[in-house]
C-alpha cells in the first residue's frame, strides 16, 4: 500500500520560538480534520535561499516568513504578488510542484479584516489615519489603508528618514509628522494605528501624549502581548473603539491556510483563548 504524503508548512524566522503560528495552524488541522503539520524553523539569513529551495522537495506546500526574512525573501522568490511588491516585504510563500516560490503579503489584508470583524461599520474614508512606525508592518498597514480609500495618512517614526522614504514609495496621500508632535495631530485622526513594538512586553513604552485623543477615533495596536496595551487601555477609557493585535495574527494566516490546505478557516473564541494562554 502506498504511503500517503502529508502536506507540510512552516514558519521561518530567527528567533522563532516565540511564534504563535504553529499553535494556530495545528488548531485548524484538528478542527477541520486535516492531515497536515506546521512547524517553526529557526533559519539564519545566510541559509534562507538554500532552505527554501529544498523545502518543496521535502513535501512543504508553503511557509510563512517573519523577522528578519520578510524583505530579503523577495530577492529569492520566483514570482511576487503586486501587494508584496508595493509593500516591499512578504510573509506568505507558496511552493509549486516544480519547486517555484510565490511570495505574497497578507499582513495588510489581515489588518483590515481584523478591524472590520470587530467593527463592521468602520469606514476608512471618514478621515485621516495616523500610523506609528515605518517598518514592514507599517508599510503593510499603509498600503491596505490606501487601497481602502483612506483620504490621508500621517506617518510618525522615531527615525524620520524612514518615514520620509514611505512618502516617496506610497505617494501624495502620505505626510510625515514628527514623532514628538503626534499629540498635535491626534485629535484629528479617524484611525490611529501603533505599528511599532513599543508597548510590547520587554520593549519600551509608547511615550506619546494621548490626552487630545478623540473618542470618535478607532485605535488599533498590532501588539498582542500584552493583549491590552497602555495605548488601548487609555483609548478604551476615553470611549474609543479599540482593536488589539491578536485578530490580525489570525486573519493574516487565513489566506495561507486556505491556499495550502484547501479549507477556509473560521475565527472562534477558542482559538483566541488558546493563542493567549
Amino acid at each position: 500500500m502506498p504511503i500517503e504524503n502529508i502536506p507540510l508548512a512552516a514558519v521561518l524566522g530567527s528567533p522563532i520560538s516565540h511564534s504563535k503560528s504553529p499553535t494556530l495552524y495545528n488548531y485548524w488541522f484538528k478542527k477541520y480534520s486535516i492531515r497536515g503539520h506546521y512547524i517553526p524553523i529557526d533559519v539564519d539569513p545566510s541559509n534562507l535561499n538554500q532552505i527554501l529551495r529544498v523545502m518543496p522537495k521535502m513535501g512543504f506546500v508553503g511557509a510563512n516568513v517573519t523577522i528578519p526574512h520578510k524583505e530579503i525573501v523577495l530577492t529569492i522568490a520566483d514570482q511576487i504578488s503586486d501587494r508584496a511588491a508595493v509593500i516591499g516585504a512578504a510573509n506568505t510563500l507558496s511552493f509549486t510542484k516544480a519547486g517555484k516560490i510565490f511570495a505574497d503579503n497578507t499582513d495588510g489584508e489581515g489588518f483590515i479584516e481584523n478591524l472590520r470583524h470587530h467593527y463592521p461599520s468602520w469606514n476608512p474614508k471618514e478621515g485621516p489615519a495616523i500610523v506609528l512606525g515605518a517598518g514592514g508592518a507599517s508599510r503593510a498597514v499603509v498600503s491596505a489603508l490606501l487601497q481602502n480609500s483612506t483620504p490621508e495618512i500621517w506617518i510618525a517614526n522615531r527615525t524620520r528618514a524612514r518615514a520620509e522614504k514611505m512618502t516617496s514609495d506610497f505617494g501624495a496621500r502620505l505626510r510625515v509628522i514628527d514623532w514628538y508632535a503626534v499629540s498635535k495631530f491626534i485629535s484629528e485622526a479617524a484611525t490611529l494605528v501603533n505599528a511599532t513594538s513599543l508597548g510590547m512586553i520587554g520593549k519600551p513604552k509608547l511615550q506619546i501624549d494621548l490626552r487630545p485623543l478623540s473618542k470618535k477615533t478607532l485605535v488599533s495596536d498590532l501588539v498582542y502581548a500584552p493583549l491590552e496595551t497602555d495605548l488601548l487601555l487609555f483609548a478604551k477609557n476615553k470611549g474609543c473603539r479599540t482593536v488589539n493585535g491578536i485578530g490580525m495574527l489570525i486573519h493574516q494566516a487565513m489566506p495561507g491556510f486556505s491556499r495550502w490546505f484547501g479549507t477556509k478557516p473560521a475565527i472562534d473564541h477558542e482559538i483566541k483563548n488558546l493563542l493567549l494562554a
